[in-house]
């Protein structure tokens, strides 16, 4: 036991171990702690500032050999001896413009009944044997003979004709027109009859198909629809699809030449399911 007077200048070791075993070991570690410590920590400091010292000297020794290892050249800079331009000739000239050689033609006047010795010889009308490679003009002209010329007819009544156009046939079906065929009132007109009269297939819509079917059919003079097939487009849209246009009506004809004609008409009808 401590002595009572001691206790006030007594370390905080020995007031705790008073009395009990200091010689198990407990009171030794704790005694040597702070000495440990400060050992351990001046030890950890010396290994790093031999570490930082190697590194620096390692990088020393690197250094100074690259500086030995490279050798300076003097670069000696030689003069570049510049090609003289030679004097290039002028382009030749553009040779001259060839006129397109004069084709040969044959004046024709309007043939009128007089006396043959009041007939002048520059006014006779040519041979219709030198009409057929022989081009018609106000003058006789020499040149070469104008190959694909259409002669003249005689209708045997003593006028020349040109020879007549093939005419258009209206009646046909035409697959190319100057103005399409159109559903009456335009595009605003046909998405209102769209919206109106689609149905959209409960099994397209169970599997979620869609798409865009293109149907053909015809349009004739009048406006009337027939020939409705669909030639493109899932094959699960292509039946109500040819059924809103079999059901849509007479339509605005198609226009060719001033003239309402009976065409073809693609017209494509989308089918679009909407997100939930």
């Amino acid at each position: 036991m401590l002595d009572v007077n001691k206790i006030m200048s007594a370390d905080i070791l020995d007031i705790i171990f008073d009395g009990r075993n200091k010689e198990y070991g407990a009171y030794e570690l704790r005694k040597s702690y702070t000495k440990r410590l400060t050992l351990a920590l001046a030890g950890m400091a010396a290994i790093l500032a031999l570490v930082f010292i190697g590194y620096f000297v390692a990088n020393t020794i690197a250094a100074n050999s690259k500086k030995e290892a490279m050798v300076v050249k003097d670069v000696q800079l030689e003069e570049i001896k510049q090609e003289e331009k030679k004097n290039e000739p002028p382009p030749p000239p553009p040779p001259p413009k060839q006129e397109p050689p004069k084709v040969e033609m044959a004046k024709f006047t309007p043939p009128k009944i007089v006396k043959d010795e009041e007939v002048k010889e520059e006014e006779k009308p040519p041979e219709q044997e030198k009409l057929e490679d022989t081009k018609i003009g106000t003058v006789n002209q020499e040149g070469v003979k104008d190959e694909g010329i259409v002669a003249p007819v005689d209708n045997g009544k003593g006028v020349v004709e040109a020879p007549k156009k093939e005419e258009e046939d209206w009646d046909k079906t035409f697959t190319k027109v100057e103005i399409e065929s159109d559903y009456p009132g335009g595009q605003g007109a046909w998405i209102r009859y769209l919206t109106k009269t689609l149905v959209y297939p409960q099994d397209a819509q169970d599997n979620e198909i869609q798409g865009t079917v293109v149907v053909q059919f015809i349009v004739d003079k009048e406006g009337n629809v027939s020939d409705v097939e669909a030639i493109s487009g899932p094959n699960e849209l292509r039946a109500e699809a040819v059924r809103v246009i079999k059901k849509s009506g007479k339509w605005t004809a198609a226009v060719q030449n001033g003239r309402q004609v009976k065409s073809y008409k693609k017209q494509p009808i989308t089918f679009r399911l909407e997100a939930q």
